[in-house]
């Protein structure tokens, strides 16, 4: 289990604007990595929509917002548009990232397992190293949490 003091893993992901995306492009600045389950469902689009409308907020504490799903970067460029959002999405359909941040475990709906995202955000040090770790997300208020952590 990951944990705050801990080394981030590294990435080396797919953005929707279709470049390659590592966590050292961000040293000298706070990464807020949010992992989410799916492009464009309610809760997902809530949380997306709610990092969006505090971006200038997060901005201000010298932070950038990356989030990170399974979704393909085509999926992530229609959620993008649509609703307007001005920070990165990863695409991780080969699950490495969200296996090395231990976001991919097994999760139950109805009775029935299944193998999926749990809404995680780390908040990651101008170092690279793992300040705050929210698990088991609820999209109502994390945002202000966030600020309120960094």
């Amino acid at each position: 289990m990951l944990k705050a003091g801990d080394k981030a893993p590294d990435f080396d992901l797919i953005a929707d604007s279709g470049e390659k995306i590592s966590l050292k492009d961000y040293k000298g600045r706070k990464v807020v990595l949010y992992f989410y389950p799916k492009d464009m469902t309610s809760g997902c689009t809530v949380e997306a929509c709610d990092f969006r409308d505090n971006i200038k907020k997060i901005e201000k504490k010298n932070a950038v917002v990356i989030g990170v799903s399974p979704d393909g970067t085509k999926s992530h460029v229609k959620f993008k548009d649509k609703y307007e959002l001005p920070f990165t999405l990863l695409s991780d359909e080969s699950k490495k990232m969200l296996e090395d941040y231990r976001v991919w475990q097994e999760k139950s709906m109805y009775g029935r397992k299944y193998m999926g995202v749990v809404r995680t955000t780390f908040i990651i040090d101008e170092k690279g190293k793992i300040e705050k770790i929210f698990e088991k997300v609820k999209v109502d208020g994390h945002v202000e949490e966030i600020l309120s952590s960094l």
